[in-house]
């Protein structure tokens, strides 16, 4: 049975910044990562929109606010140091009527509070950024937002990682834990200290050690789809005026790092935590708890989860989807949307005992495991910062040693 300093469960973009920052501060350090799976970032870090978010979003008092606004500062220069993909298109935010004014001014004010550079714009300044952009009265725009191929940067890291002389152990489940070793399908491994960044898994993993207990996965699945007439008829990432109340910031154009146009996404409840298509990796044991949990949502209409599920499950019709879209720009061809693109799963907390949605990062452990319960999105942009910080409490725990 190998024994490594580090065991970190989870190959995706989390996992991978942990083993790096690791590494980073304690060279001598043997680490491993146990991933399911045959390679990297197969699920959410491989399947989200390469969007690099800026920071303006959250309240000051939020891990996502300070995180947001580093990450995107050290990703964007993770991708020039290394000659990865980035292109650096900026965002603009846009308010369909009067109403949504406020939400913008709301934005404006934690940009300002986190120390995010966020521009108001009038329409014509707007048209110089978006030719076909439309907004009512004003606009805000974000010059740092940018995208990345997110499974060109996880295996980046990965090789990074490899030549620091991290471990890989692919094909490889976790079972369950006893006396200080992890069972896997593919054997046990005995570990200094444990790390459980196992995305839609962690609150299972978490319950195997005592923690998360007040917590569930309930995963969403996002879906977007590709706009194939051309690459030209929107230049920048346009989004709507969020509900704040929620985690998700509804229907929206992506300029992806090759310049490609997508509308999304949804955030449709799924029924288990791999439901990307059909019945692919479809678990009865979660299907009955993952449902019974909507279903408790439902009824009692929760965050409005009633009218949440029912909207998105609307967004199937490729029609109605395309609509949602076509508000925040002048004018689009509503033939020329094509395919849908591989769905991505988000693995959202859910508070068992007040029925929220968590919004911000959790993280729970002791001297021998740290569990990464909520890695909330956008996780991919906090990544870098995120890991710092939950390697500075992993050595707080253990009491002040790595």
């Amino acid at each position: 049975m190998k024994r490594y300093d580090y065991i970190i469960i989870g190959g995706g973009i989390v996992g991978l910044t942990i083993a790096r920052e690791l590494k980073r501060r304690e060279p001598s350090r043997t680490v491993c990562i146990l991933e399911k799976e045959a390679d990297v970032a197969v699920h959410a870090s491989g399947r989200n929109s390469g969007v690099l978010h800026a920071g303006f979003y959250y309240t000051a008092n939020s891990l996502k606010a300070k995180f947001t606004r580093d990450g995107n500062a050290a990703m964007r220069a993770y991708c020039k140091e290394h000659g990865l993909r980035i292109n650096e298109c900026g965002k603009l935010v846009v308010a369909q009527d009067e109403s949504e004014l406020a939400g913008l001014e709301e934005l404006k004010r934690r940009a300002d509070i986190n120390g995010v550079e966020l521009v108001w714009m009038d329409e014509e300044e707007m048209k110089t950024i978006d030719p076909n952009a439309r907004t009512y009265g004003k606009a805000l725009y974000s010059p740092n937002t940018a995208s990345v191929d997110p499974v060109e940067v996880c295996m980046r890291l990965k090789q990074e990682n490899i030549e620091n002389d991290v471990e890989f152990h692919f094909h490889t489940q976790y079972k369950k834990h006893k006396g200080g070793a992890v069972y896997t399908t593919s054997g046990a491994y005995r570990y200094g200290y444990l790390i459980n960044a196992a995305g839609l898994y962690a609150d299972s993993i978490a319950h195997d050690f005592g923690f998360g207990l007040t917590y569930t996965i309930i995963p969403f699945k996002g879906i977007y789809l590709k706009y194939t007439k051309n690459k030209t008829d929107v230049t920048t990432n346009i989004y709507p005026v969020p509900n704040l109340r929620n985690p998700f910031l509804g229907v929206h154009y992506t300029k992806t790092v090759d310049g490609s146009i997508k509308i999304g996404p949804t955030a449709i409840p799924a029924f288990w935590r791999e439901n990307y298509s059909g019945f692919s990796g479809f678990s009865f044991k979660e299907f009955l708890q993952i449902v019974g949990y909507e279903a408790k949502l439902f009824l009692t209409n929760s965050f409005h989860f009633r009218r949440l599920a029912l909207e998105e499950m609307r967004k199937y019709i490729k029609a109605h989807f395309i609509r949602l879209g076509m508000s925040m720009v002048q004018s689009i061809d509503p033939k020329g949307f094509g395919h849908f693109l591989r769905p991505g799963i988000r693995a959202q907390l859910l508070n068992k005992q007040t029925l929220e949605l968590v919004q911000d990062f959790v993280i729970e452990g002791d001297g021998s495991s740290m569990h990464v319960l909520n890695a909330v999105s956008p996780a991919f942009t906090c990544s870098m910062p995120f890991a710092a910080y939950v390697v500075d409490q992993i050595t707080e725990k253990r009491g002040g040693t790595l």
